[in-house]
């Protein structure tokens, strides 16, 4: 195994989207990172949801932000539970503070770096994996 974060498999994630997230996946497509502000009281929601939390308000938005978050929280995969899973080993899902969305975390995977070098708090900058069914997931990297 290489201590390398790498993608996870395609097959841990099938895409299913409604109403209140298909304007995240197709800024995804668009290689842009977005998150849900609600459109009255300005409060950021991640995953989106068909209320806002803080008014209630069923107005959204979906601000271009920079790509750039820091790390709160992640796990380290070492363990093929499937056989899809070898071969995508270690892989990194982690939980990421978006910049300029307080409040907004985004579930998505670390990659490419050494496992010894992510901590809490690293800074993270996105970048884009497309499927081959065409999906295009935002994967982070360590930053500066």
């Amino acid at each position: 195994m290489s201590e390398i974060a790498v993608s996870p498999p395609e097959a841990l994630f099938t895409l299913a989207t409604d109403r209140w997230t298909a304007p995240f996946w197709e800024a995804a497509r668009q290689r842009r990172l977005t998150a849900c502000r609600c459109g009255n009281c300005g409060a950021f929601r991640m995953p989106p949801t068909p209320f806002c939390p803080e008014c209630r308000s069923q107005e959204v938005e979906w601000p271009d932000l920079p790509g750039t978050g820091t790390l709160f929280s992640f796990s380290v995969v070492r363990r093929a539970i499937t056989p899809e899973m070898e071969g995508h080993l270690p892989y990194v899902p982690a939980l990421v503070d978006l910049d300029q969305a307080p409040g907004a975390r985004l579930i998505s995977n670390v990659v490419g770096c050494r496992l010894g070098e992510l901590r809490i708090g690293a800074r993270l900058v996105v970048g884009w994996r497309e499927r081959s069914d065409g999906v295009v997931l935002p994967e982070f990297r360590l930053g500066e």
